[in-house]
């Protein structure tokens, strides 16, 4: 009789248009343009048919503007849960002050809470970006778990790319300095652990391929899948079957051009694959979501978190964030 299948999380990280192009440097972003409308009913139909129930990590700043609203209501209303994602998505999030970084929290709480109708106890990160500031302000708020951590080597090659596609200044590419993260992350936990200790703040990892710590989140295989749509599958379902045989829960991360493509017609051409179609793209990741649904039992990050909470006290982990000031 074969044991039920292990758990595992699925988020979407719900960044805006204007929150991309103002990491990119582009100008426009401050009237604050959104691709919600078309987004939002394609990804609750696309989870719908799979009867999966997941995280939307969900940006502040877009819960505070009325037009988004509508939008941004169905999420909740579909059972899904609401993570906060900072109000203002600034990959340089990690270098502020604890003040700063405590006003950026609290007021992307405070939006989210009237949308979902309750305070949100799960934060990520923009950009992958973690410091003990962030860590402090989330513990001293209630946060049950964090997911800002990317461990792989790949990052600076990843800013690398992303600059050499953008018309970035000295000054505003050194701000984005630690964009994706450094070579040392690579070596942070895949597993869920705890900061300090058996009582400190979750962590759930955004999973990379054990071993070899390569991306595996949506994003990656869509973009692999331009070379070659054999070959990203494969190395999506490798990648969990190390999962399994490391006994290792995972945590797959979406992004909002998963579902987006040029025929949408909202630019973004800098991305890798936004030359694709978006019926193209849903059939990728809908085979790839199904790879993951035949792993795993897959769950909002808040009940993997619960998980881990239950779990005992000595397969639990602890670990320390960087100082905002050192090199990540």
């Amino acid at each position: 009789m074969r044991s039920e299948k292990p758990i595992a999380s699925l988020s979407l990280d719900l960044d805006n248009k204007w929150s991309y192009l103002k990491t990119h440097g582009d100008p426009g972003w401050e009237s604050f343009p959104s691709y919600l409308d078309i987004l939002v009913p394609r990804v609750l139909q696309f989870l719908s048919e799979r009867n999966l129930t997941i995280t939307f990590f969900v940006v502040g700043q877009d819960a505070a503007l009325e037009r988004n609203h509508s939008a941004l209501k169905t999420l909740a209303a579909a059972g899904h849960e609401i993570g906060n994602h900072s109000f203002s998505h600034e990959p340089w999030f990690h270098l502020e002050s604890e003040g700063r970084i405590e006003e950026e929290i609290a007021a992307a709480e405070e939006h989210i809470a009237r949308i979902a109708g309750k305070k949100p106890i799960g934060f990520r990160g923009p950009g992958f970006t973690f410091s003990n500031g962030t860590l402090e302000t989330l513990r001293r708020r209630g946060y049950a778990y964090d997911a800002s951590t990317l461990p792989t080597f790949v990052g600076p090659l990843a800013r690398m790319y992303y600059f050499l596609n953008s018309r970035l200044s000295g000054a505003a590419r050194r701000r984005r300095g630690s964009l994706f993260g450094s070579l040392r992350d690579g070596l942070r936990p895949l597993r869920p652990y705890r900061w300090r200790g058996e009582t400190g703040l979750i962590e759930i990892p955004v999973t990379t391929m054990p071993i070899f710590r390569l991306p595996i989140h949506l994003s990656y295989i869509v973009y692999l899948s331009m070379f070659s749509e054999w070959l990203a599958l494969r190395y999506f379902r490798t990648a969990l079957a190390l999962c399994r045989a490391m006994n290792l829960s995972p945590s797959i991360l979406l992004h909002p051009l998963d579902f987006l493509g040029k025929d949408d017609g909202v630019g973004l051409e800098f991305f890798p694959a936004m030359n694709l179609n978006h019926k193209h793209k849903l059939r990728l990741v809908g085979e790839a979501i199904a790879i993951y649904c035949e792993h795993f039992r897959v769950v909002t990050m808040q009940e993997h978190a619960l998980s881990i909470a239950e779990a005992s006290h000595p397969s639990v982990a602890s670990c320390c964030a960087p100082d905002p000031a050192e090199p990540r």
